[in-house]
């Protein structure tokens, strides 16, 4: 079994678009699906997860962290990962890609200054590390954010 054969099973779904309380020969009559009485079965029952009053179960539990929505996910990648581009190659975050270094640029990418860089290459990408830069510049490349 793979995530792509993946079905309901037989039976479980069904299609929402058939009209209820239109008498017995429809099928649907009467109670129009509901049973018989009940809190369930009359106009305005309680909302999904309302438990009678109880403390709800999504109150219960301890709540912790926080997520910042504003925080940016960067990926970082050292000078060292650079080494697998020929000389004078452009290299950017689709180059990158290609290449197997990311897989996800997610926010944006990241130039670190760890390990040698013995080739001139222009890179071009979200941000530079100081130590980065000045590698990438001194063997003739540029480094330009974009």
């Amino acid at each position: 079994m793979e995530l792509s054969n993946l079905r309901p099973a037989a039976g479980s779904v069904q299609s929402d678009n058939f009209r209820r309380g239109r008498g017995h020969g429809s099928g649907n009559g009467k109670t129009a699906g509901k049973g018989h009485k009940g809190q369930k079965a009359r106009s305005g029952a309680p909302r999904p997860g309302f438990e009678g009053g109880q403390m709800p179960l999504y109150r219960r539990l301890p709540k912790r962290g926080f997520k910042c929505r504003n925080s940016k996910e960067i990926v970082a990648i050292n000078m060292s990962a650079l080494e697998v581009f020929d000389d004078g190659a452009t290299v950017d975050v689709n180059a990158l890609i290609e290449k197997g270094i990311i897989k996800n640029p997610r926010d944006g990418v990241k130039i670190l200054g760890n390990g040698e860089l013995t080739k001139k290459l222009d890179v071009k990408a979200g941000a530079f590390s100081a130590s980065a830069k000045e590698k990438i510049e001194s063997l003739g490349g540029t480094a330009e954010v974009i």
